[in-house]
């Protein structure tokens, strides 16, 4: 099941050993890891971003569910490692981006204190124990939530009640007198360039999500390639 996994830990230190206690989990086959980030809370409320996995298909954080909880917890991905970012308005609505819910942002952000570090992944995982374990060791508090396609589901509804509208300021028009109309000939006009500007961000959320499963998928199939080379080595 993909994942989303946050793990706060007391300190930096903690939180490397955390990340590298992690991707061990994932060369062992206990895990796959898509992609992290360690960032850092500061004292006025603001992150860091300490580190961003920078490798593989999803080496990048803009675009990814981690980067869309990392804008959440501190402000936007597309700064540079180890600047520190607050929380902007346009970072809130990458909750519905991330894939998870408004309760586990609040579950994170009641932890994840100033001065504390946190190891954000997501992760393929089929039980809890290995990471759980792991993490336990080392002092970090584990927080993960499965990661759902509630925002498509959102964008469909939006997408039918707009269509819903207008096929009844539609049947309105077809009744009305010329002054009538023409005002609801312009909210037509309104409302069908709101739902075309919708139809194309849900085509751009489809395909973008085409394209990190196509990633995963050739992570997946990178891995097997190597341990199967280093089983015939």
């Amino acid at each position: 099941m993909d994942r989303m996994l946050v793990v706060i830990f007391d300190n930096e230190s903690k939180a490397y050993e955390g990340k590298k206690a992690l991707l061990q989990l994932d060369g062992e086959g206990s895990i796959s890891v898509y992609g992290y980030a360690v960032v850092a809370k500061n004292s006025d409320g603001t992150v860091n971003v300490k580190q961003g996995d920078d490798y593989g298909p999803l080496g990048t954080l803009t675009g990814t569910a981690v980067g869309s909880l990392v804008g959440v917890l501190g402000g936007p991905v597309g700064v540079a490692i180890g600047a520190a970012v607050g929380l902007t308005a346009g970072a809130a609505a990458d909750v519905n981006e991330a894939g998870i819910g408004e309760d586990f942002i609040d579950d994170v952000t009641k932890v994840l204190l100033p001065n504390r570090v946190a190891v954000i992944a997501e992760i393929e995982e089929d039980w809890t124990t290995p990471v759980d374990n792991r993490m336990g060791a080392i002092g970090g508090i584990v927080f993960r939530r499965a990661l759902s396609d509630v925002k498509q589901t959102i964008h469909d509804e939006h997408i039918a009640a707009m269509k819903a509208d207008i096929a009844q300021m539609k049947a309105e028009h077809a009744q009305a007198g010329a002054d009538r109309k023409a005002k609801l000939h312009e909210k037509i006009n309104q409302l069908d360039s709101k739902l075309q500007a919708q139809l194309q961000k849900a085509k751009e959320q489809r395909q973008a999500a085409e394209r990190q499963a196509q990633a995963k998928v050739d992570i997946l199939k990178a891995k097997a390639k190597a341990a199967a080379a280093k089983a015939g080595a």
